[in-house]
């Protein structure tokens, strides 16, 4: 992990399954490298294009910002610019689920209700997207990815996740990446629920890589036995994804980067 992980604060929270309501608070310290509204964007609405001029400034929001916080490229935006492929799925939470699969003796099934009761975790840390901004000091809440491996274990022989999303959209991981301590299914930042642009009702944020690696609308995890590209990654993006050490494109990887075949 790059310079980043001193970048990433935690403050533990444990949530009801209604957003906002705490069942009780606690503390930890550890340390790693716009309010929104809950109504998602509506089926159909293309969500392709980033927020204009979000450039602008930029320069003067970085003033006084450690050379250690920002990776080679990045720049602070304004606001949370939005950027996906395709439109925004409608949820329907009378048939969403979140399923656990693949390499496991234990699958597992959530309801919207079931995950919706599952305890949450704030998280404070930096947001890294590959088209070069960058979030600092988001708060992020969520089901911490622990919870996920301890309820589903992976099988010894496991050595990757893929992490699959609505419309078939995937991203895969080293299983060591996807149990980090930070690495949550995030339902809030800053206190706030994802809007539907941003990944309402689910997303993955994996702190340490680029943001591509978190998918939208996330539906559920595969353990693999074997690496293997997910979405973006069969389409010329890096299949490691390490921010400080600018891995954006697959050309640019090493031997090992990749899956064997």
């Amino acid at each position: 992990m790059g310079p980043g992980a001193r970048a990433v604060r935690c403050v533990s929270r444990h949530l009801t399954g209604n957003p906002g309501q705490e069942s009780h608070t606690s503390r930890c310290a550890r340390h790693e490298g716009t309010p929104t509204s809950e109504r998602p964007q509506a089926e159909g609405e293309d969500g392709r294009v980033t927020t204009p001029f979000s450039r602008i400034g930029a320069k003067k929001r970085a003033e006084g910002v450690g050379a250690e916080r920002l990776p080679p490229g990045q720049y602070i935006p304004r606001g949370w610019p939005v950027l996906h492929y395709g439109p925004v799925p409608k949820f329907k939470p009378e048939t969403w689920d979140f399923t656990v699969f693949g390499a496991t003796t234990t699958e597992l099934r959530w309801t919207w209700e079931q995950f919706a009761a599952v305890p949450k975790v704030d998280v404070t840390a930096d947001f890294h997207c590959v088209t070069k901004f960058s979030l600092l000091d988001s708060t992020w809440t969520g089901v911490p990815t622990s919870t996920i491996l301890t309820m589903a274990p992976p099988r010894p022989d496991v050595t990757h996740v893929m992490v699959w999303a609505e419309y078939g959209y995937s991203a895969n991981m080293p299983l060591a990446d996807f149990t980090s301590q930070h690495a949550l299914f995030v339902t809030h930042r800053d206190g706030e629920p994802l809007t539907g642009e941003h990944g309402f009702p689910v997303r993955l944020v994996v702190p340490h890589l680029y943001a591509w690696k978190g998918p939208k609308w996330v539906r559920g995890v595969e353990y693999l036995t074997e690496d293997r590209r997910g979405f973006w990654e069969e389409r010329g993006y890096h299949n490691r994804a390490d921010p400080w050490l600018e891995q954006r494109y697959s050309y640019q990887e090493e031997p090992g980067d990749g899956p064997a075949s």
